[in-house]
């Protein structure tokens, strides 16, 4: 019988548990043909999810915990819980339930016909218009500056076979977006439909600052696209300098006009200040990147796997 486990990363999410049983039972129900697991990752929350986890785990040996050192984000939760998975497909969902189960075994199904990556893409959402707008450009923006072919509307909520996991663990970096990762590794892709779900518990982790900062990776990890836009801003204002500079010569020693200073020295001052302070900017990003990236640190620690402690991090799997 093959082995599934739905990974399930929660960050103070003790009001969902009620609703995140319920739908993991119906799972178990509806799909008798599979072995599942249902492994529950403890992102360091301030709350009573860790108790919630424990007793779901001491209730019903479907369950499983993992409860990280601290808070570490979404990222290297999902990290975490891919060294800890030992099943012939994972599934991975937010632990709100705000992904529907129902899309679960038309997942199954394309897996099972030889998919290694079944990704879920938003039909609908409950989301404003300005966050989904929002979405829809970043993903245009982001497909335009790789090569890499990203998958629009979509996020991490869908089927993962054994050997995509086995890739994404051999992917260590600390500034991760694994939204990239998925369509970094390659692998035979399926992409299915699904009309996300209303929060019905508690309230989102995602702030605006959250969200940019996520964007940013993305761009920042699958592209040198903003390194080259300085390159190419920096030769373009040069060429336009060399212009305005031959322009000078011509009204000054020809036609005898006078040029105006100050006005004309403080914008150009102002506007390669700020094409300056913006290439700066950028290579910043990238230099922050390599600066994290070159400590070796590992990507998390856990406090407990199932309540054991003899695996301190993920490294020793």
């Amino acid at each position: 019988m093959k082995k599934i486990t739905i990974l399930l990363p929660a960050y103070n999410e003790e009001s969902s548990f009620t609703l995140l049983r319920k739908c993991m039972n119906e799972v178990l129900a509806s799909n008798p043909n599979y072995e599942w697991e249902f492994l529950l990752v403890n992102d360091g929350s301030t709350d009573n999810t860790l108790q919630q986890m424990i007793r779901l785990h001491e209730e019903d040996s479907h369950f499983s915990y993992l409860d990280l050192s601290r808070n570490y984000g979404k990222e290297i939760a999902m990290m975490a819980g891919f060294d800890y998975v030992d099943s012939d497909a994972t599934i991975i969902m937010d632990a709100d339930m705000q992904h529907p189960i129902d899309v679960i075994p038309e997942m199954i199904k394309y897996w099972e016909e030889g998919y290694d990556d079944v990704y879920a893409q938003r039909e609908s959402s409950k989301e404003g218009w300005i966050k989904r707008k929002t979405s829809q450009w970043y993903y245009k923006l982001l497909q335009s500056l790789t090569r890499v072919p990203i998958q629009k509307n979509t996020g991490d909520f869908r089927l993962l076979d054994k050997s995509c996991i086995k890739a994404l663990r051999m992917m260590r970096e600390a500034e991760r977006n694994t939204k990239g990762m998925y369509s970094w590794i390659g692998f035979r892709k399926k992409g299915i439909y699904y009309k996300q779900l209303e929060r019905q518990e508690g309230e989102t982790k995602w702030s605006f600052l959250s969200l940019v900062n996520l964007a940013i990776n993305g761009i920042m990890s699958y592209t040198i696209a903003p390194l080259r836009f300085a390159s190419f801003a920096g030769i373009i204002i040069s060429f336009i300098a060399f212009i305005y500079l031959i322009y000078i010569i011509v009204v000054t020693n020809i036609f005898g006009e006078p040029v105006q200073g100050y006005p004309t020295i403080m914008v150009t001052i102002l506007f390669l200040g700020g094409v300056q302070l913006l290439s700066l900017g950028i290579i910043g990003e990238y230099l922050g990147r390599v600066f994290n990236e070159v400590k070796g640190r590992p990507g998390y620690f856990i406090n407990s796997y199932n309540g054991k402690r003899d695996s301190i991090n993920g490294t020793d799997k």
